[in-house]
């Protein structure tokens, strides 16, 4: 293993060493973030609004189908780092060559999904029928990159398992930079329009890709990967699959259940749909920073739970909640202080900056909260426990929700869109209450020698 890169996480400064594996990761996900804007500014700018309106309308029906095969890859991840903690190779190799098979099938069954049904698809997300042909076109082309995206994201689990979160964040800044390149040669100058997009991002995805394969199969350790040896074990596709599946549910209904916050949002008009979508977008950058503290809770607990360092899981929560409290009181707030400033760089009218600043106040103000509760799942998942949290995160954040809109928000002097926006901050306190007692009783069971509980 080349150590430059390798985390110790069993032993040492829990909390320094969280910053090292966090901080590669949050540059990743921010760095995605702005690719993807620059792939819509390109487009938008380049090849009309329609071509724009086509790519958009993709964007939730793309998050909806891959979240949960992306969901499998926790299960990689949480088993990789277990078996790495307690330094089985023997179980350690079969999880990587089945993880890795198992991405194959994942992309190939994704691309066969988006090319046969994307006409569907789209009709049943009622995509607007001046841009379905082109829409239908860029998820066509789009889906043909799905192994290439399943590869990476299960490869990227492999080394963020063991610590390395640093190659991921080079692999994907090289690109990313194609994919913007490629933008711009496909747009402007070939005139592809969202054909050009869409093939400019399969490159990319192939090309980051082929470095996560390239880099597993030059590693002379315990988590070298050897093409020839790639097969399914029945018995670690069960747990990948017991830890995964419900991680990829949960991504799924939480999807759904954005769509309903949707179409409420949808009923004030085109000035607050407008303002919601700049202010949400805003906010993405925040979730991903305040996200890289529950992939490090994830991966840390779950190599000392490996390694019978069960003391240091206590820690590792501690030092994640910490984390993830700073960045999100820090980043959140500052998003609301800038938030003017910010959201003038989506539209100029003074009126969606207006909408978009009533969501920012109320979301982002108190942000902390939901970063709070996903360091918790991070926790419970990295201790072996993936159905629980679903459960309560699903009924928690995403039932209660759906009620508040269903009940509160129906009352004549309380439809509004303060109302709306405040079921965020209610239901992740109300969540991340549960999920607090549930690490809790999960702690005493499985965390605590069968001799120190008789003594409680």
């Amino acid at each position: 293993m080349n150590k430059k890169y390798e985390i110790d996480m069993c032993s040492g400064s829990v909390l320094g060493k969280m910053l090292l594996f966090a901080l590669p990761l949050m540059c990743s996900s921010i760095l995605q973030l702005l690719f993807n804007a620059a792939d819509i500014v390109v487009v938008g700018r380049f090849a009309g609004d329609n071509a724009l309106a086509a790519v958009g309308s993709n964007t939730a029906l793309i998050n909806l189908i891959t979240n949960i095969f992306v969901g499998l890859s926790v299960g990689t991840n949480v088993l990789t780092a277990q078996y790495y903690g307690a330094k089985n190779d023997s179980d350690l190799k079969q999880t990587i060559h089945t993880s890795m098979l198992l991405s194959l099938y994942c992309g190939l069954l994704l691309t066969v999904i988006g090319l046969v049904g994307a006409p569907k698809l789209l009709e049943l997300m009622q995509a607007p029928p001046e841009v379905i042909g082109l829409a239908v076109l860029y998820l066509r082309i789009y889906f043909l990159g799905m192994t290439s995206m399943m590869v990476y994201n299960f490869g990227s689990a492999v080394l963020r398992a063991i610590g390395d979160t640093k190659r991921p964040l080079y692999y994907l800044l090289g690109a990313g930079i194609v994919n913007v390149l490629l933008n711009l040669f496909f747009v402007i100058l070939c005139h592809l329009g969202v054909a050009g997009v869409a093939m400019a991002t399969v490159i990319s995805q192939t090309i980051s890709a082929f470095l996560v394969v390239r880099c597993l199969m030059k590693e002379q350790s315990s988590i070298h990967l050897e093409l020839k040896e790639l097969a399914i074990s029945r018995e670690k596709l069960g747990k990948i699959m017991q830890i995964g599946l419900p991680a990829g549910f949960q991504g799924t209904i939480f999807s759904l259940s954005n769509v309903v916050i949707q179409s409420a949002v949808n009923s004030f008009g085109n000035i607050a749909v407008a303002g919601n979508s700049a202010a949400a977008n805003i906010e993405g950058f925040v979730y991903m920073a305040m996200n890289a503290f529950h992939q490090a809770t994830i991966s840390f607990t779950s190599q000392n739970y490996g390694a019978r360092e069960y003391k240091r899981i206590y820690k590792i929560l501690f030092a994640g909640e910490l984390c993830v409290i700073v960045t999100g009181v820090l980043l959140g707030n500052l998003a609301v202080f800038f938030g003017e400033m910010l959201l003038g760089i989506y539209s100029p009218s003074a009126d969606v900056i207006t909408a978009g600043m009533e969501r920012l106040k109320i979301i982002c103000t108190l942000y902390a909260l939901c970063g709070i509760m996903d360091v918790l799942v991070g926790a419970l998942r990295g201790i072996g426990y993936s159905i629980i949290p679903m459960v309560v995160s699903l009924v928690g954040a995403c039932g209660l929700r759906l009620l508040w809109i269903a009940t509160v928000f129906q009352i004549p002097e309380y439809h509004n869109l303060t109302i709306v926006y405040l079921s965020y901050p209610i239901t992740w306190t109300i969540t991340l209450s549960v999920h607090a007692i549930t690490f809790w009783l999960a702690a005493r069971k499985v965390l605590i020698p069968s001799d120190q509980k008789l003594e409680l």
